[in-house]
């Protein structure tokens, strides 16, 4: 099986340490590379650079694609949540919409030997979607004055065993893709209307 990736170097590493598996070939791409003998697709720069591997209509795309929904999305696309800190994790998680391409993409990740776990076709799928959440009343408890970005982040890695504090996940994440998620979030549940705090963080005023 032979896949190629679109990726930075961070993701690349990140795609390549969750295990490679003998008769995969993995490689990165580069514009005007060959791709018709490719088996599958991964765009992990879909949310930021737009769409690279447009005209693959056989085989499976997956796009890093936290927060549009695949209504947006050509048929072949497969969202997963390849945010930085998320793809290196051991569950991959993957939008099912219950089409042939995305059997045959959950059978690109058996023959990866990747875990994984289906997930409905929202914005923000589940992982993201509750870190955004925790991430943005972390903003409201520091625009509140409550305590430092610092205490809280000691407070909750102690408290709740986290790998990374809230603000230490922002800055991971990226706080401007934080913002993008609670913005589509909250045109359906204003529990996730935007912290001010945060919002004047990713403004800079």
């Amino acid at each position: 099986m032979k896949i190629v990736v679109n990726a930075n170097d961070t993701q690349f590493n990140e795609f390549l340490l969750k295990g490679i598996p003998a008769g995969v070939s993995v490689s990165r791409y580069e514009k005007k590379m060959e791709t018709g003998d490719a088996d599958a697709f991964f765009d992990l720069l879909f949310e930021d650079n737009g769409p690279v591997f447009k005209g693959m209509g056989e085989q499976p795309v997956f796009v890093n694609s936290v927060i549009k929904t695949n209504g947006a999305l050509p048929s072949h696309y497969i969202r997963i949540n390849a945010w930085n800190g998320f793809l290196g994790r051991g569950i991959l998680e993957v939008v099912d919409t219950g089409t042939a391409f995305c059997k045959r993409g959950f059978g690109v990740l058996e023959s990866l030997g990747w875990q994984y776990h289906p997930v409905p076709d929202t914005p923000g799928m589940i992982s993201a979607r509750i870190i955004a959440m925790i991430i943005n009343e972390a903003y409201f408890g520091l625009g509140e004055e409550i305590s430092k970005k610092e205490e809280i982040d000691i407070a909750m890695k102690a408290g709740t065993n986290y790998p990374y504090g809230p603000f230490e996940w922002a800055e991971k994440i990226g706080l401007s893709r934080i913002y993008a998620l609670l913005l589509e979030l909250e045109k359906g549940d204003q529990r996730y209307a935007v912290a001010p705090a945060l919002e004047k963080e990713v403004h800079g005023s």
